[in-house]
């Protein structure tokens, strides 16, 4: 495969004395999350800055209100993603009319998949780009400007590997490392192969260099992110390199928490489990998506696994990681499930014992396999189910809560809030096993000894919910870390998360011609 190298970033920044602002709203999963740090890096390479540092609200056309660039980054995987997409154009529509010189761009899934349809129903939008050319993100929006109309430029290959791209990071504590793009299987209700293409890995020196520039920033937990990230390896013909990239990882100074999303079943291995257990800095969480419990479903939605293997798999991991927490994704009403097959997801999920669980009813997607199969299943069938599911996972997810109380945890402290903690005193993070902890802070802490983001708290569970663990009144013992200093020096007017090219020079602004880059590397 030939691959583009990336283009000098075209001067975004605009005349006048002020630089243009951006925002970027992200729709979907931590892919698309990690994909809009990539866009922001690029949009700052190209001179603009974020309209809100601290990160943009949920108001997009508020947003729009205050910015000069603003980025939709879009999924394709649940049915109702177009509909969120158009809802959001609609409401920029309006604050385009009051400010002409607002520039609007749709990225991602759903901008690959819906090219032809996106201006057409939204002409007021400037850019349209794809999965596969996040790169030109910039060079678009110059070329929209320049020319006064509207580019759409959709790849259907990789053309710049996004790890050699500039990176704005949301969090200074925490980073996200992609090892892998795309995915080799056929899921027959999963559009992701055909927008992001067939799977293909980085080198391991390059994530392991990536994963040291991160921790060198102030991060101390990294999430190693591939569509099917213990797949890792297989097309440069090492199958056990995903393991042994978990070992290295537990070598890098100064990294405390390694974590990783999604693991496929079918490829999950015995040397995984044996690097989780035996690497100390990769946390004792897994999540493994299930889908579905019975074996004819799994074999209709071509996952190349049963359950007996998928529970296998749990007991193993749970023999070596006792303290291990398993979340899992579940689909229910998937074309032609039977009161039967539903029954066996219920028996796989009370034996799995899942600390928390994702679950979707089926959405027919355009352009899989599934959504041409007879006997789709009537939307209140899958409403009912769809209830019973939710209700027996909440009864697990508290008994597995329950019995944390009285435990000690260690929680890294969050930048984004529990709802309720400015009003409880509570600060918020997450344990060592991934789970959501508030944590009330003695009433008589001053307020310069409070935890930052990126500091740890060592408490005990003292309450217990579905989704959420508690410790009020607990000791607490506050670790200040080098993460929470770097979180203070960038709210302080430093940035730790700055957008290093890929070679570690500083990304100043280059102005380039409206043209495609044509330098090729082999």
């Amino acid at each position: 495969m030939t691959i583009t190298a990336p283009a000098a970033a075209p001067d975004l920044a605009g005349n006048g004395a002020d630089p243009r602002s951006y925002v970027i709203r992200t729709l979907g999963c931590q892919m698309n999350v990690h994909d809009s740090e990539r866009m922001a890096g690029l949009l700052e390479s190209a001179g603009l800055v974020a309209a809100h540092p601290g990160g943009s609200g949920t108001d997009v056309a508020a947003d729009a209100a205050v910015a000069d660039v603003v980025v939709i980054n879009t999924c394709a995987v649940r049915e109702n993603a177009a509909t969120k997409l158009y809802g959001n154009l609609g409401r920029l529509a309006q604050v385009k009319r009051e400010r002409p010189g607002l520039q609007i761009a749709v990225g991602g899934c759903l901008a690959q998949q819906d090219r032809d349809t996106i201006v057409a129903k939204a002409p007021w939008v400037d850019v349209v780009f794809g999965t596969h050319n996040i790169d030109a993100l910039p060079v678009l929006l110059e070329r929209a400007r320049h020319n006064a109309e509207a580019q759409v430029e959709i790849h259907e290959s990789l053309q710049v590997f996004p790890s050699t791209l500039p990176t704005k990071r949301e969090s200074v504590y925490a980073g996200w490392v992609s090892i892998s793009v795309g995915c080799n299987n056929t899921c027959t209700f999963c559009i992701v192969p055909h927008l992001r293409g067939k799977e293909r890995d980085r080198r391991p020196g390059d994530v392991l260099a990536e994963v040291r520039a991160v921790v060198d920033a102030g991060a101390i937990e990294v999430t190693l992110l591939g569509q099917n990230v213990n797949s890792y390896g297989v097309s440069f013909g090492e199958r056990d390199a995903f393991a042994r990239l978990l070992r290295a990882c537990g070598e890098i100074e100064g990294l405390e928490r390694v974590r990783f999303t999604s693991p496929h079943p079918a490829a999950f291995t015995d040397d995984v489990i044996a690097a989780m257990a035996e690497t100390p800095n990769v946390m004792p969480s897994l999540h493994m998506p299930l889908q579905s419990g019975s074996d004819r479903i799994l074999r209709a939605m071509r996952r190349s696994y049963r359950s007996e293997r998928f529970l296998g798999i749990i007991d193993r991991v749970r023999a070596a990681i006792p303290d291990a927490a398993i979340t899992t994704d579940l689909i229910v009403g998937f074309p032609g499930e039977t009161e039967e097959d539903f029954a066996e997801t219920l028996r796989v999920v009370e034996a799995s014992r899942f600390s928390s669980a994702f679950t979707f009813q089926y959405s027919k997607r355009p352009g899989t396999p599934a959504a041409d199969l007879p006997d789709q299943i009537p939307h209140d069938v899958v409403t009912e189910r769809y209830g019973r599911l939710v209700e027996l996972q909440e009864r697990i997810g508290t008994a597995e809560n329950l019995a944390l109380v009285g435990t000690a945890v260690e929680v890294l402290v969050s930048e984004q809030d529990g709802r309720k903690d400015a009003a409880s005193g509570r600060i918020t993070g997450r344990s060592r096993d991934n789970r959501l902890v508030h944590v009330r802070l003695p009433a008589d802490l001053a307020e310069a000894d409070h935890p930052r983001p990126g500091d740890v708290v060592s408490t005990r569970i003292t309450h217990a919910a579905p989704h959420h663990l508690m410790a009020d009144g607990a000791d607490v013992a506050i670790r200040r870390t080098r993460s929470g200093q770097a979180w203070q020096d960038r709210r302080d007017g430093g940035d730790s998360c700055g957008v290093p090219t890929p070679g570690g020079a500083s990304a100043t602004p280059v102005p380039v011609s409206l043209g495609l880059p044509t330098l090729r590397v082999r």
